[in-house]
C-alpha cells in the first residue's frame, strides 16, 4: 500500500487523526517502517490521487442531473469554447482522451442531438465535428451550474489559497506534460 493509490492503508476512509487525512496516517506508517526515505514526495502525489480519486467518486451532480458524464462535457465543451468545427483527432488532443474513446463518445453525443459530423469535401475519411443549437445550449445552461459546483467543492478553501494552489499545481502540470515522458521507464 502507498499513499499514491488514493486508498488509506487500512482499506477504509479513516482519517489520520485529529485534523489529519488518510495520506498522513500512510505517511506516518511509511516513516515506522522505513526511517530513513523522505516521504516528502508521497505527501504531495499521495494526496493529489487522493483529492482525484474523491472527486471521481461524487462526480459531477450538474453534468449528471444533464445525463452527461465529464468526459462528454469535456467533448462538448471543447467545440463550444474553441467555437468551430473540430475533427475527431483535434478532440482528442483538446481532452486528452484517446481516439477510439472520442469516437465512441461522438457516437452517443450524435444520437443525442448534440453534435453533428459531416464529411470533408476534400478528404473523405476525416469528419468534422460541431455543436447543433440544442448542444450549445447544453453546454450554456450547464456551465454556470458546474462552476458553482466546483465553487463549493472549494469552498473549504481560502480565495487567495486556491489562487495559490491553482498556481502550484498549474507549475507541476506544465513540468510534467513537458517532461512526463523522459522520466517514464
Amino acid at each position: 500500500m502507498t499513499a499514491t493509490d488514493g486508498g488509506s492503508a487500512t482499506g477504509g476512509d479513516e482519517r489520520g487523526g485529529p485534523g489529519g487525512d488518510t495520506v498522513a496516517a500512510v505517511v506516518r506508517q511509511w516513516r515506522a517502517v522505513h526511517p530513513d526515505l523522505d516521504t516528502g514526495p508521497m505527501e504531495i502525489i499521495g494526496r493529489i490521487n487522493r483529492c482525484a480519486a474523491l472527486l471521481q467518486q461524487a462526480e459531477d451532480a450538474p453534468l449528471r442531473r444533464a445525463g452527461l458524464s465529464r468526459a462528454e462535457f469535456d467533448l462538448l465543451g471543447a467545440l463550444r469554447r474553441t467555437g468551430h468545427e473540430l475533427t475527431p483527432g483535434d478532440l482528442a488532443r483538446e481532452t486528452f482522451s484517446s481516439g477510439a474513446a472520442v469516437t465512441k463518445r461522438l457516437k452517443q453525443l450524435t444520437e443525442r442531438g448534440l453534435v453533428e459530423r459531416r464529411g470533408d469535401t476534400r478528404d473523405r475519411r476525416v469528419a468534422h465535428v460541431r455543436l447543433t443549437d440544442t448542444g450549445r445550449d447544453l453546454v450554456d445552461g450547464i456551465l454556470p451550474e458546474q462552476l458553482a459546483y466546483e465553487s463549493a467543492v472549494l469552498s473549504g478553501v481560502d480565495g487567495p489559497e486556491q489562487g495559490e494552489l491553482a498556481a502550484l499545481l498549474g507549475a507541476l502540470l506544465g513540468q510534467l506534460e513537458g517532461r512526463l515522458g523522459a522520466l517514464r521507464v
